[in-house]
């Protein structure tokens, strides 16, 4: 039986967490033999990014009103007519508006606890954590159309380590510094300047090795974290590499990877990514990690937007190999066993089944 097949439209100007997992799931969706293409925001940073990839379409998504856009898109998908179009985001979801008498399905995704009025008139809707659905059926969505389907990640090869040193001299990273690996939007929700003070907090070497945070991301926040740097007396501590389509080389080199966001902040893919890379984690104790993680067994969590609370646990991670060890071993094992992309690529396939079905049956 033939897959449905399915439009991704994705209306974000630059990349982030939500565009590089967009990226990947098309990839997957394709690669399992499903009809798939992506629609993306014309003359985006996003588009750039998506060149070469899948059937890629490009539409205007000036404004979530813009009635131009509204026509751009609903243009987009009466050409192509798919099964199912998943939109990603507030400004996609608003501008598709799709009748629900028959026809395409529109399955809104959410990575967020966002403003809910922009999407209740798509037809259903997938939350990538159980907190999310939970909060939309809280908010009167009809629980039978919501439905909980987390990220995937891909499990990295291994680069050789005369290349890793390569990037090291590339990018002025020392060889004998510990690396710490962030990653991420430079925006207040990730805790960045959070993590800043708890870098200026730590001495200037811990278990006689000097610390290095790699910053690997790009924001509207990034000069008030220059400046910070600056007046904290820490640019020798501190490399701001922007952002970056394939991480896996710093992730790969990283003797401990933070993610330092706050409270709100709903699944944290940094959190998967240092897992499939086999390294520790330090993350807060935000939605998304209380969700996923068990402190002390696959990652180390600390009180959300505390420095004193992570510079302690750095300095507790560093100077402690098993604990790293440990914590690195069981989380690589949890990202193989509950996000590997086979695993996900096939809820989305049944999902789009499913609702398929229910459309045929009346009850969506």
């Amino acid at each position: 039986m033939p897959y449905p097949s399915s439009l991704h439209v994705i209306g974000s100007k630059t990349m982030g967490g939500a565009e590089r997992f967009c990226f990947r799931l098309v990839d997957a969706l394709g690669e399992a033999g499903a009809p798939v293409e992506l629609c993306v925001r014309a003359g985006s940073e996003v588009a750039k990014e998506a060149k070469g990839r899948l059937p890629c379409l490009e539409a205007a998504m000036h404004s979530v009103w813009d009635p131009i856009s509204m026509l751009s898109v609903r243009r987009k998908i009466a050409r192509q007519r798919p099964d199912v179009v998943q939109t990603y985001m507030g400004r996609a979801t608003r501008l598709t508006r799709l009748s629900r008498r028959g026809g395409t399905i529109h399955l809104a995704r959410l990575g967020g606890y966002y403003k809910l009025d922009g999407y209740r008139h798509a037809h259903a809707w997938v939350g990538n954590t159980k907190g999310i659905c939970d909060y939309l059926v809280r908010n009167g969505f009809p629980s039978r159309s919501v439905f909980h389907i987390t990220n995937f990640i891909e499990l990295p090869e291994a680069i050789p380590p005369n290349r890793l040193e390569e990037i090291k001299r590339q990018e002025g990273i020392s060889r004998d510094a510990w690396l710490l690996v962030t990653a991420g939007r430079f925006v207040e929700v990730k805790g960045h300047i959070h993590l800043l003070r708890a870098i200026a907090d730590l001495d200037a070497e811990v278990a006689g090795r000097r610390v290095l945070l790699l910053m690997l991301g790009d924001g509207r926040l990034l000069q008030d974290y220059q400046k910070f740097v600056e007046q904290a007396g820490i640019g020798g501590r501190v490399l701001f590499l922007g952002w970056r389509h394939d991480p896996s080389p710093f992730y790969q080199m990283a003797d401990l990877v933070v993610f330092p966001s706050l409270e709100m902040e709903t699944l944290g893919n940094v959190l998967l990514e240092g897992w499939a890379h086999g390294k520790p984690v330090l993350a807060t104790r935000f939605r998304g990690a209380q969700e996923m993680a068990v402190h002390g067994e696959d990652a180390f969590l600390v009180e959300c937007g505390n420095h004193r609370a992570l510079s302690e646990a750095i300095v507790l991670l560093l100077k402690d190999q098993g604990l790293r060890l440990a914590l690195a071993e069981k989380g690589r094992s949890k990202a193989i066993r509950n996000f590997s992309r086979e695993e996900i690529t096939r809820r989305y396939l049944e999902l789009y089944g499913h609702l398929l079905k229910m459309r045929q049956t009346g009850r969506l």
